[in-house]
């Protein structure tokens, strides 16, 4: 594993690793809120990816060992497209993207500006930020909790910037993604963003496209988490196919 150092046009530190096993082809993660490329169950997803392809992970401004302060996805764009321009300069066949939450629409976003995105999975992204549901009451918010304690919790965290910034609602982009192609996946008992953002960013989407809904699933990692399995094979189906 190569750690790297990056920095956005905005002039921020982003700290990178390269999984790197001379594969023709690239795969970059994004990571959602709270979370960071050295969490266990993140690196398990990279690591688990990267048996068949070069896997590329970093942490937005104002987590991990980025710096700065996060803006919840009015500014995270600069940190995505500082990670695609080194993935893009060592000249691979082809670079997919796999988001998570707030990452995953980040990553929807981003192949709607960059036609360079061959293949995009977004896994539990939201439709619109101010849309996201927060249904505490669901059994799934405190197994979804358990997993910031622990060792599945360690080094989790943010520093937080101004929530108020504008943003680009995914829904508004998703149709200029096509033709390149969209999968989207989502647990059914996501109390955090519910499974009709999934759907709906589906309804919006160009063709070709899929959605996944995976039965009792959680939200974001806590899918890898309970089904590590069917969710890493899930992916790398799609990207045999795609990328």
């Amino acid at each position: 594993m190569k750690k790297l150092t990056l920095t956005t046009i905005d002039k921020h530190r982003i700290a990178a690793v390269h999984y790197e096993r001379g594969a023709g082809k690239a795969v970059v993660l994004a990571h959602g809120f709270f979370n960071n490329k050295e969490v266990a169950l993140f690196d398990g997803i990279a690591q688990a990816l990267a048996v068949e392809y070069d896997v590329f992970s970093f942490d937005f401004r104002g987590h991990g060992k980025s710096s700065g302060l996060f803006s919840w996805t009015s500014r995270e764009g600069a940190d995505l497209q500082a990670m695609l321009a080194y993935v893009k300069s060592l000249h691979y066949q082809s670079i997919g993207l796999v988001g998570f939450s707030l990452g995953a629409a980040l990553s929807l976003i981003e192949a709607a500006r960059d036609p360079d995105i061959k293949t995009v999975v977004a896994v539990s992204a939201p439709y619109d930020f101010w849309q996201i549901d927060f249904n505490f009451w669901k059994p799934g918010m405190l197994a979804d909790l358990k997993l910031n304690l622990g060792v599945k919790g360690r080094g989790k965290g943010v520093w937080p910037g101004n929530p108020f910034e504008p943003k680009v609602a995914p829904i508004t982009i998703v149709g200029k993604i096509a033709p390149r192609p969209v999968l989207f996946v989502h647990g059914s008992e996501d109390w955090l963003i519910n499974v009709r953002h999934s759907r709906e960013l589906f309804r919006k989407a160009g063709e070709p496209k899929k959605l996944v809904i995976m039965e009792g699933g959680g939200h974001a990692e806590k899918l890898f988490d309970d089904h590590p399995d069917e969710f890493v094979k899930t992916i790398l189906d799609w990207l045999k196919e795609t990328l």
